[in-house]
C-alpha cells in the first residue's frame, strides 16, 4: 500500500483586505491540491504595519486602512473563541464578498461572512473593540519578523532544508495560477527563498487583481 507523502505546513499571514494577499491565497488553496502541502492561516495587519506612517501615506489610502482594523480584528476574535482551524474558511468567506462580489467592508457584509462560516454573527462587534489588539499584534509581529518591515500581506513560511523558516512576501500574481502552472509557481518560489543571500525579485504591475 502506498502511504500519502507527509504535509509540509506552510504558514500564511494574511490581512483580508488585501486584493493581492486574496490571489495569493487562493494560489495556496490551488497548491494544496497538486503539492503535499497544508496552509496554516494566521492574521496581520495593514493597519498595524503603516500605524508608525500613516501621515506620509495618500489620504485615500490612509481612509483605507482607517477601514482595515476591523476585519482582522473580527478574524483574531473567531481565532481566540473558536480555534485556529475557523481562520482559513472565515478568510475565503470574508474574501469572497470583499473581493469576488464586491460587497464592500461595512458590518453587515463582516456578519455575512462569519454567517457562512458557521460563527456567530455577533462577533462582528469586536471590530470595534481594541479586546483582542495584543493577540493581533502579536501575530502580525510574528509574520513581519520574519521577512522586515518594508513588505506587507502576505508572508509565507515553510521549514527550510536546516530546519529554519524559510520566508517570503508574496508572490504577487494575477490571476491565481491553477493545476501545474500553481506547482510551477509554488516550487520557484520555494527555490529562490531557500537561495542564500536572496532578497527580490520584482517588476511593475501593469494588470489589477482578477479574481475571476
Amino acid at each position: 500500500m502506498t502511504t500519502a507523502p507527509e504535509k509540509t505546513p506552510a504558514d500564511f499571514w494574511f490581512d483580508p483586505i488585501c486584493p493581492w494577499a486574496w490571489l495569493t491565497s487562493r494560489w495556496m488553496a490551488e497548491v494544496e491540491k497538486v503539492r503535499a502541502v497544508e496552509v496554516r492561516w494566521h492574521v496581520m495587519s495593514l493597519a498595524v504595519l503603516n500605524e508608525p506612517r500613516m501621515d506620509e501615506l495618500p489620504k485615500e489610502y490612509q481612509e483605507t486602512i482607517r477601514t482595515a482594523w476591523a476585519p482582522v480584528r473580527v478574524c483574531v476574535a473567531a481565532e481566540q473563541e473558536h480555534g485556529s482551524e475557523v481562520l482559513g474558511r472565515l478568510y475565503t468567506a470574508l474574501g469572497t464578498r470583499f473581493h469576488n462580489r464586491g460587497e464592500g467592508r461595512g458590518r453587515e457584509v463582516i456578519e455575512a461572512a462569519l454567517r457562512d462560516t458557521g460563527l456567530p454573527a455577533e462577533l462582528a462587534e469586536a471590530g470595534d473593540s481594541d479586546r483582542y489588539d495584543a493577540e493581533l499584534r502579536a501575530s502580525h509581529q510574528k509574520g513581519i519578523e520574519l521577512v522586515g518591515q518594508d513588505v506587507g500581506t502576505p508572508v509565507i513560511a515553510v521549514p527550510g532544508p536546516e530546519g529554519e523558516q524559510v520566508a517570503f512576501f508574496g508572490p504577487v500574481v494575477t490571476p491565481a495560477p491553477k493545476g501545474e502552472a500553481a506547482a510551477r509557481l509554488w516550487d520557484g518560489s520555494l527555490l529562490v527563498a531557500s537561495t542564500p543571500g536572496f532578497y527580490e525579485i520584482k517588476r511593475t504591475r501593469t494588470e489589477r487583481p482578477s479574481f475571476d
